[in-house]
């Protein structure tokens, strides 16, 4: 399915685009093998403010299927890669053993973990941020999607979402994912990029 597709940059909201391509989406994860177990592990990734929890959502609602966010696992603003061991350890790994698989969310009030949160017996996951398609996660995922907008139409979508609290992070965040999306290549091995400029 290895494609990318491309959104009027006028017209319709960026919400009906992006779940224009749920069904679709949906029906391919659907026939892809299960690499963690028995489990179809969906990864939605792109940059801060691309669209991916938007449409995450949508799949994870059209297919009744469980999903971990990254932003519940990075261990603070400079966690990315510390969210990935996160995700690995704790979820795609022993779903891989078909053992029960958990995580724990970190409470960004605090600066710190919180409680543990148990991830049902489910045939598919879908996991929503930056990091889920690590190069680490690769083995055991079925499916990746990358979303894609320009740098300002993505600043001004997480600013919107998050206001103040994002704003001093922006700069010392992206870095973050510069790094990670050029060490990992994330973009390059997607399955489908989504451009949702």
């Amino acid at each position: 399915m290895r494609e990318t597709v491309r959104e009027p940059a006028c017209g319709a909201s960026r919400d009906s685009d992006v779940n224009g391509h749920v069904p679709r989406i949906s029906r391919w994860l659907r026939t892809r093998p299960a690499r963690a177990g028995r489990t179809r592990v969906l990864a939605v990734e792109g940059r801060s403010g691309s669209g991916k929890s938007t449409l995450a959502t949508a799949v994870a609602s059209e297919l009744a299927a469980p999903i971990v966010r990254m932003d519940d696992l990075y261990p603070g603003w400079d966690g990315l890669r510390g969210g990935v061991g996160a995700l690995v350890e704790w979820v795609l790994r022993p779903l891989s053993l078909e053992r029960p698989a958990r995580w724990r969310r970190y409470d960004w009030a605090d600066g710190g973990y919180a409680e543990w949160h148990e991830v049902p017996v489910t045939e598919i996951l879908v996991l929503d941020g930056t990091g889920s398609g690590a190069l680490a996660a690769a083995p055991y995922l079925s499916g990746l999607l990358w979303l894609e907008a320009s740098d300002e139409i993505r600043k001004a979508r997480a600013l919107e979402r998050d206001g103040d609290l994002y704003a001093p992070h922006w700069d010392r965040w992206a870095a973050q994912e510069e790094l990670f999306h050029a060490r990992d290549d994330v973009r390059a091995r997607a399955d489908l990029t989504i451009a949702t400029t």
